[in-house]
C-alpha cells in the first residue's frame, strides 16, 4: 500500500481535503492518524490512487490545476448538477467524472 506521508503530500499539493476525508471514509480528526501510517491497505490505496489520477487528468484536460479545482467544486450540468468533487469518494462516481472529462477533452458536448 502506499505510504500515509504520501497521502498528505497529495492533500496539501491538491488543496482538496474535504474529497480525501471522503475517498478515506473518515473524519479530519483521523487524517493525521493516516498520516502517520507505513502503508494504507490495497483497498484504500487504490481508491486514493485512483482519485489521484483523476485530478490529474482534470489538471490535463483543464492545463491548470487551479481550473481543475475549480470545476472539481462547480455544478456540472452533464452530471446531472452535481459538484464532481461530491461524486470523487466512489468508484462508480469517478468513473461518470472520468466520462465528462473524456468528452471536454476530445470537444463532445452533447
Amino acid at each position: 500500500g502506499i505510504p500515509g506521508d504520501w497521502v498528505k503530500s497529495l492533500v496539501e499539493a491538491t488543496g482538496l481535503r474535504e474529497a480525501f476525508l471522503g475517498i478515506l471514509n473518515i473524519d479530519s480528526g483521523n487524517l493525521s492518524r493516516v498520516y502517520r501510517r507505513k502503508a494504507l491497505s490495497k483497498e484504500t490505496s487504490e481508491e486514493v490512487l485512483d482519485a489521484a489520477r483523476l485530478i490529474r487528468h482534470a489538471a490535463e484536460v483543464w492545463e491548470s490545476k487551479d481550473l481543475a479545482r475549480e470545476w472539481l467544486n462547480s455544478p456540472v450540468p452533464a452530471l446531472g448538477g452535481e459538484r464532481p468533487i461530491n461524486l470523487i469518494d466512489t468508484f462508480e462516481g469517478r468513473r461518470w467524472i472520468s466520462q465528462v472529462l473524456n468528452k471536454i477533452e476530445h470537444g463532445d458536448f452533447s
